[in-house]
């Protein structure tokens, strides 16, 4: 299990080694939406991507609710708390979202101990 979710990190990590200003210049706004979402990130406004560039708003959000769904998986977390990572309540609304909630919560309580 530790090896599977060492391997989503890598993945998710190698997603993010090209810049949001390149994919915007490429017109990638699928993958800008869905990095934002995996990193469990609020979704940028319109006036943000604006500034970008050309912004195709149809294919973010559909990369950002790609992203969000793997990003709430409730079994990691804890985890995530634990680990320090904020939590900016994008998983409201998704079927495991209370869930989510109080098990990062649990996590981020046991981290602020430990500080």
């Amino acid at each position: 299990m530790k090896k599977l979710v060492v391997l989503a990190a890598v993945a998710s990590l190698a997603g993010c080694a090209v810049s949001t200003e390149q994919l915007a210049k490429d017109g990638n706004w699928y993958q800008i939406g869905y990095q934002d979402g995996v990193a469990g990130h609020t979704q940028r406004s319109y006036k943000e991507m604006s500034a970008l560039g050309g912004v195709n708003q149809s294919d973010y959000e559909q990369g950002y609710s790609e992203g969000v769904a793997e990003y709430c998986n409730a079994d990691f977390a804890y985890q995530m708390g634990l680990s320090g990572q904020n939590y900016e309540g994008v998983c409201e609304g998704t079927e495991q979202a209370q869930k989510f909630r109080m098990e990062w919560q649990r996590g981020w309580s046991e981290y602020n101990l430990s500080q």
